[in-house]
């Protein structure tokens, strides 16, 4: 089965049009690398929470929203070597910096055990 890398990012919500150029210009990278896809999603209904939620999850301010995100891969196998060919490509450092607060993003891998 797949694996999956899934991420949750605080993006202001003035930076919407940087953050998609970014995750498409990213996209293609990562496709070469061995990626099967690349799906990133806007939030528009992620009510914050009292003890959790996606907003607290990444210190959500005002002014930004929640973009919820993964990247499939055909295996764990695969995603080590096409993550780390990524992390190096030439490309992906062209692109300059993130444009979102990286020290609030949460990530990890997933073994795929259910897909219909």
């Amino acid at each position: 089965m797949n694996y999956v890398d899934g991420f949750v990012v605080p993006v202001a919500l003035a930076k919407k049009d940087v953050y998609v150029r970014y995750a498409q210009e990213a996209a293609v990278i990562l496709r070469e690398h061995g990626a099967t896809g690349v799906v990133e999603c806007w939030g528009e209904d992620v009510p914050p929470g009292k003890l959790t939620s996606f907003p607290l999850a990444v210190q959500c301010k005002e002014g930004e929203t929640v973009v919820f995100s993964w990247i499939t891969w055909p295996s764990k196998a695969v995603r080590e070597v096409g993550m780390a060919a990524f992390m190096k490509d030439a490309r992906l450092a062209a692109m300059g910096d993130m444009p979102f607060d990286g020290k609030r993003m949460i990530f990890g891998g997933f073994q795929t055990v259910v897909e219909t």
